[in-house]
């Protein structure tokens, strides 16, 4: 008894070390840093999503999202800011390095955020939404020159129809301008409720968004619109140790000295959709799609035009957001197994089945891993698929090929080189055998009996024939 008390006593001993470095191990606290760098757009959405779930997994103590970027668009803004309003971990905006901004929808994400911090020589601001592709509405003229107007008018009656003429363009001007009121009001409503849930500045946001106004760091920070400067992510995470936060769960105080940062980086996936969500190349894809929509229809059976804008269509539909990544790629993994299927019943020498592949592996990269259940493709699957496709489009266009160069076995053109028999002796006109068949035949020369000829033309049911030699006989 005493010697068995004696080994739990010795193996507690060893166990005591073991125990306590795992205590200490989950003491040591996690921070996520997150990267945006240039425009906000689909892709940057569905990475930040992505960072914050697997922040929310690890039970990480903080999200550091360093920004230099000079905006983006709405809806995409929009979804990142929604995703850090409802994460159970708190985010804190990092304008970084030095020489970096947060203009336009940075500057929501910066309001939006638990934590706003910025390094120095960094900016932000110039907030005001801007339609992509539509001109700027005209501003309204002062109240002084509406009088000076009025008074003009008076002075000179005799032109009063002429003003009417004058004013009548003016109408468009006054609903683009309305328009624009009506977005920047809507910008103005939703930066000011941001900044009274973060308790920054609601004067300077507003004028943000009217004004296109903008703030160094330095400055800022004493409007209270960013709450620190920070040099580095280190420095910032021992400014924000001990920070008490509100947060839907209750006040929580952050606890992120010594803290373990770890990187999520873009992976190749969301790297390759920023390259086609890119402000430069939306006009391109959208163009390319159009266009090769409008040249099949004008002229059926090109097929490559419509297969190319098709795809391009679809892509630029998704990178404005028209269609968002489940959606988009939904459809081109149907359109791409369309094509593939079309390719097999009208052979189009692999525009279809080329393009049927492109589309479906393009289709399946946005699809695989996305948080929505029962939408995950798996990458054995992409690959199964388009190397079936692959063979199956290769196949039928190699028969196709084969077909095309075959020899014609019918019609007049097979008779033209086919070898033949003289029936009788003739110098003009007489009678040939040619396939076990009984054809008139005219010749320029002498043929006799038994001799080979060779058909050289064909007038209705008359052949065309000449003699041949014993080696080509």
């Amino acid at each position: 008894m005493i010697r068995r008390l004696r080994l739990a006593f010795f193996f507690l001993l060893l166990a005591s070390p073991l125990v306590l470095l795992g205590n200490t191990q989950q003491d040591v606290s996690q921070v996520v840093l997150l990267t945006i760098n240039g425009p906000i757009g689909p892709a940057t959405a569905d990475y930040v999503h992505r960072g914050l779930n697997k922040a929310s997994d690890l039970n990480a103590a903080l999200v550091v999202l360093r920004m230099d970027t000079p905006g983006g668009l709405d809806t995409a803004m929009r979804s990142i800011i929604k995703d850090i309003l409802a994460s159970p971990v708190p985010v804190a905006a990092f304008v970084a390095p030095s020489g970096a901004r947060a203009a336009s929808a940075g500057t929501y994400i910066l309001y939006a955020s638990h934590v706003a911090a910025m390094a120095p020589a960094t900016n932000l601001g110039a907030a005001t939404p801007v339609r992509i592709g539509a001109p700027s509405g005209v501003p309204q003229q002062p109240e002084k020159d509406e009088k000076d107007k009025g008074e003009q008018k008076q002075a000179e009656p005799e032109k009063k129809g002429e003003d009417k003429q004058a004013e009548k363009p003016a109408a468009p001007a006054k609903s683009q301008d309305a328009m624009e009121k009506k977005i920047v009001n809507d910008a103005v409503a939703y930066i000011r409720g941001l900044a009274q849930m973060r308790g920054r500045n609601v004067e300077w946001a507003e004028k943000a968004v009217r004004e296109a106004v903008s703030l160094p760091a330095e400055e800022a920070v004493k409007l209270k619109v960013a709450d620190l400067m920070a040099n580095d992510v280190a420095d910032l995470l021992d400014k924000v140790n001990g920070r008490k936060l509100e947060m839907k769960s209750g006040t929580l105080e952050l606890k992120t000295k010594g803290a373990v940062v770890k990187h999520v980086e873009p992976d190749w996936r969301n790297r390759l959709l920023s390259v086609i969500t890119d402000p430069t190349i939306i006009p391109i894809l959208m163009m390319l799609g159009v266009m090769g929509l409008l040249y099949e229809l004008l002229n059926p059976g090109f097929v490559l035009p419509g297969v190319i804008g098709g795809i391009c269509l679809l892509l630029g539909l998704y990178a404005v957001q028209v269609l968002p990544v489940n959606y988009a790629g939904l459809a081109l993994i149907l359109l791409g197994i369309l094509f593939m299927i079309g390719e097999a019943f009208a052979p189009s020498f692999g525009a279809l089945g080329i393009g049927g592949a492109i589309a479906f592996v393009v289709g399946s990269i946005m699809l695989i891993d996305t948080e929505l259940e029962g939408y995950g493709v798996s990458w054995p699957v992409i690959i199964t698929v388009a190397i079936v496709g692959a063979v199956v489009f290769g196949g039928v266009a190699t028969l196709a090929l084969k077909a095309r160069n075959r020899t014609i076995v019918t019609g007049q053109e097979e008779m033209l080189q086919s070898i033949g028999e003289a029936l009788e002796s003739f110098k003009t006109e007489g009678r040939v055998r040619i396939h076990s068949e009984d054809w008139s035949a005219r010749s320029s020369a002498p043929i006799k009996r038994g001799q080979k000829v060779k058909v050289i033309g064909m007038e209705g049911l008359v052949l065309i024939v000449e003699p041949v030699g014993p080696e080509e006989g």
